[in-house]
């Protein structure tokens, strides 16, 4: 598929051919899902902790006697049927993340970027440099109506389009190999340079 290449200031520069086998699949909103949750996974911290009954800070002291009261018998006020007792088989700091096979994670890249693709969404400028002024660069994203975008560039980003870009609220760069399912969804629009577009089908190919 071919695609018009523009500038930052909004100037024609050229065209780009695009790998059909890259940016032109049927996304399939399965594997996106799968790959998405993998990455929300992994990224939890699982830090979550609650106390046990062995952890809580009460007397390990009998309650009272065990029989003649009435009442029912009982430990030490620990237990988790007390208010304030320990909490049975509550949450303790564990990984969330889970196994999911390469081939899955780069058919969602690949998805991710056809989805962009056919909603119109994506679009490749020409290059990402900047003199690391944030004023105007915000004033060429309001111009080119880029509310929402992702930038991913080449191997590397420009310094001063990355100093530029930190501070504009909706705009977040990438280089090509951060460039990821969930980013690329959560933005409304999805933006390439041409060394970015040669990374990623470098990367998916």
């Amino acid at each position: 598929m071919k695609l018009d290449v523009i500038k930052l200031d909004g100037g024609k520069a050229g065209s780009v051919e695009l790998s059909d086998e890259v940016f032109d699949l049927d996304p399939r909103a399965d594997i996106l899902h799968r790959v998405v949750r993998w990455q929300r996974n992994k990224a939890q911290q699982g830090t979550h902790k609650v106390k046990t009954r062995s952890e809580v800070s009460y007397s390990k002291k009998k309650i009272y006697r065990q029989k003649g009261t009435g009442g029912a018998r009982h430990g030490s006020r620990n237990a988790p049927i007390f208010r304030k007792g320990g909490v049975y088989k509550g949450p303790t700091p564990r990984s969330h993340a889970h196994d999911l096979p390469k081939k899955v994670r780069k058919l969602g890249l690949m998805h991710a970027l056809s989805a962009k693709a056919k909603e119109g969404a994506l679009v490749v400028i020409d290059t990402a440099e900047s003199d690391g002024k944030t004023g105007a660069l915000a004033k060429q994203v309001a111009n080119l109506g880029w509310k929402r975008a992702l930038i991913i560039d080449g191997a590397s980003v420009n310094e001063g389009f990355a100093k530029a870009a930190a501070n504009i609220d909706g705009l977040d760069v990438l280089p090509s190999m951060g460039a990821n399912v969930y980013d690329i969804l959560r933005r409304d629009t999805l933006v390439l340079t041409k060394a970015g577009v040669e990374a990623l089908e470098a990367r998916l190919k």
